[in-house]
């Protein structure tokens, strides 16, 4: 079949040279079997003309008549209306218009989904840093069924973000930093003890230098997983000295709520001028 198909050109080159030499008083007819210089698209282009290849021309106008040539459909008609209403609602629920303040002094800076409080206490300045993209848990099935009765919107839990966050204790005059990386475990979130535990956990402790713009992993990380009770209660009461208690760990969830509802917000508004946008 292959050696078939090669064969054809051969045959019409063949064909083509029969005509040219049976006809030779038909010089009109020789130039068709010229190959062009110009570009094939463009051989239906007249001088003059502002007539332009087909995929070249612009688009005609779009489903909704707007003439922009743009792509709009029915499903992002849809998909613009439902981004309506969703902002609507976040707004209607939404608990802070302006981000809630931190007790204790603590100032605050926000870049983006990254915020930043920082303090100072008798020559040593605290830094506690914190995001809050992929900051809400999974929400928790108790496996409880819904009573008679009640709506299902009453049993959706309030979403809450609980952001990993990293304290930087730095003495002054010292080119260290000691740097511990805090959390709040998932099994203790949103239930109530009477002992009054710990919201929040250390889960690893490191010395960083202050001029690196990076830590460094090459430095010793202790890991608190297998760490002497005594020595992590010790390291505890010493960010609660600084500021870092349950008190503390509260207001940070109060207000790592409030930016990540805003920024959801703003990302659906977002959303929706993407989707409509011309």
């Amino acid at each position: 079949m292959l050696q078939l198909l090669r064969c054809v050109p051969r045959a019409l080159g063949t064909a083509v040279a029969g005509l040219r030499a049976a006809a030779p008083s038909l010089p009109l007819l020789q130039p068709a079997f010229r190959p062009s210089a110009r570009p094939f698209g463009l051989l239906s282009v007249r001088a003059g003309s502002v007539q332009l290849p087909g995929l070249l021309r612009p688009r005609g106008p779009c489903g909704c008549g707007c003439g922009c040539g743009g792509l709009h459909t029915e499903g992002d008609k849809a998909f613009v209306e439902f981004l309506s209403d969703e902002i609507k609602e976040e707004k209607k629920i939404q608990k802070y218009k302006s981000l809630p303040k931190m007790s204790g002094g603590w100032e605050l800076e926000v870049n983006g989904t990254e915020a930043k409080l920082m303090r100072k206490v008798a020559g040593e300045k605290i830094t506690v840093t914190f995001n809050i993209n992929n900051s809400i848990p999974p929400p928790y099935d108790g496996g409880e069924e819904p009573s008679e009765g009640q709506k299902v919107e009453e049993q959706e839990p309030e979403l809450t973000s609980t952001p990993n966050f990293v304290v930087e204790v730095v003495k002054d005059g010292s080119n260290k930093a000691l740097v511990l990386d805090c959390h709040y475990p998932e099994d203790e979130i949103g239930q109530e003890e009477e002992d009054q535990s710990d919201i929040f956990s250390i889960k690893e402790v490191s010395f960083q230098s202050t001029s690196d713009s990076d830590w460094k992993d090459t430095n010793y990380t202790l890991n608190t997983d297998s760490l002497d009770w005594a020595l992590y209660d010790h390291l505890m009461d010493f960010l609660a000295d600084r500021g870092v208690d349950n008190t503390f760990a509260d207001e940070l969830v109060e207000l790592s709520t409030a930016l990540e509802h805003q920024e959801y917000i703003t990302f659906l508004e977002d959303l929706k001028g993407f989707v409509k946008s011309q």
